[in-house]
């Protein structure tokens, strides 16, 4: 990197740190992307049959199992990514759901051209941002951690 481009980055680092590293931003980040789990395994869990209706709706059979275990996961990763415990595995678990979910749920290249399959397409892609965004929780909580470090919501932010 030419030298006043790379004085520019740190300069700009050095100003957007402070607030970018605090345990504040990282929690609210961490909960913004499971949002929409915790919105949807509690969703589930007060309308089991509205779940369950899900389930059949992608023809995940029995119904009933299927909706138990994606509210577990849901909530469960979930909890884990904010509490800190095993936070690389649940947000490992909400990477590899998402990408289930997305290729059952969106398959935008089974529909015809029109609007609903620029949408499905759309929702798609953004579908694979959420679960890369999970791949790089898991890969910055595991590498940020030493060995047997307990693991808290906030952590360090430099070795």
């Amino acid at each position: 990197m030419p030298a006043p481009l790379a004085a520019l980055e740190a300069r700009l680092a050095g100003l957007a740190r402070p607030l970018l590293a605090s345990g504040a931003v990282r929690v609210l980040g961490l909960a913004a992307l499971c949002a929409a789990y915790l919105q949807g395994g509690l969703n589930k869990l007060v309308d089991l049959p509205g779940a369950m209706a899900e389930m059949a709706h992608f023809g995940l059979a029995p119904a009933a199992p299927f909706a138990a275990a994606v509210i577990v996961l849901e909530l469960g990763a979930s909890a884990l990514i904010l509490s800190g415990v095993l936070r690389w595995l649940g947000a490992l678990a909400l990477c590899g759901f998402t990408l289930l979910a997305t290729l059952l749920a969106l398959r935008f290249w089974e529909m015809p051209d029109g609007p609903a399959r620029v949408m499905a397409a759309n929702a798609f892609f953004e579908h694979l941002g959420l679960a890369g965004g999970f791949l790089l929780v898991a890969c910055w909580d595991l590498r940020e951690r030493a060995p047997g470090e307990p693991r808290l919501i906030a952590h360090r932010t430099a070795r």
